[in-house]
């Protein structure tokens, strides 16, 4: 009641908020193989954002098996061809579920939306190992205007939307503190094999960044750590004092 129905020839519109999430999130993943700028492994990544949507499925896939209900999408009215699928002939056909129909046409998996799914985990993972705090806030909106047009859509009821917000962040909090933290990629060794390119950029940083320790501790006159300079000094002082110490006795002996 609260959001009409945009009707069939507008429910283009959550898809294409979605594609744009989509799209733009995995060419961000692979962005460290364009640019030098590296602050992750893409394969950590993923393998990160795989963890996330497995274990959602996972519950999507208990959810809508248990809790069957009407499909609110226009094809799952009644008096719809297609609100109905066909018996399968085959073996083939119950596996695949009468692949693409089943798929594109499909009534029953509701609670909760796989598309809230993957646009909550994509912007999560965004949100802490991105680096544009615009895009963030942008990407939050834009999961928030996805899941209003998912409901004014009619694919889906309010509550498919609402259990997908809590139900994924949760996942994502839980999953993410099992799993070891990334490693910042900008310092330390890598974990995966370099490139000629990026070996000779490397070796030209450390090679850089050392020189620029040596020039500073020129100018600041430290040859090393102030503790083994004091021990050195310490160590100096006892020996001038030994050695002042038998001249002194030298030379009283030489008098008598």
């Amino acid at each position: 009641m609260a959001l009409p129905e945009l009707g069939q020839d507008k429910g283009y519109l959550s898809e294409s908020i979605f594609s744009s999430i989509f799209i733009s999130f995995v060419l961000w993943t692979f962005h460290p193989f364009i640019y030098h700028s590296k602050r992750f492994y893409t394969v950590l990544i993923w393998r990160r954002v795989l963890a996330f949507l497995v274990a959602s499925q996972f519950l999507r896939i208990i959810t809508f098996y248990s809790t069957q209900l009407p499909g609110p999408n226009y094809h799952c009215r009644e008096g719809s061809k297609l609100a109905t699928l066909p018996p399968p002939n085959s073996v083939l056909e119950v596996l695949l579920i009468n692949f693409p129909r089943g798929v594109l046409f499909g009534c029953g998996d509701l609670i909760f939306s796989s598309h809230m799914i993957f646009t909550l985990v994509f912007v999560r993972t965004y949100h802490k190992y991105g680096s544009k705090r615009f895009i963030k806030f942008l990407a939050w909106f834009m999961a928030i205007i996805q899941s209003l047009l998912i409901i004014a859509s009619r694919k889906h009821y309010s509550v498919d939307v609402v259990v997908a917000w809590y139900t994924v962040n949760l996942v994502v909090f839980f999953v993410d503190n099992k799993l070891p933290e990334m490693p910042d990629r900008t310092n330390g060794v890598p974990l995966l094999p370099l490139s000629t390119k990026e070996k000779e950029i490397r070796l030209k940083e450390e090679k850089d960044s050392k020189l620029k320790d040596e020039f500073h501790k020129l100018l600041n006159g430290n040859h090393g750590d102030p503790t083994d300079r004091r021990q050195r000094a310490q160590m100096n002082g006892r020996h001038d004092e030994d050695i002042n110490h038998a001249l002194s006795e030298a030379t009283a002996n030489g008098g008598t």
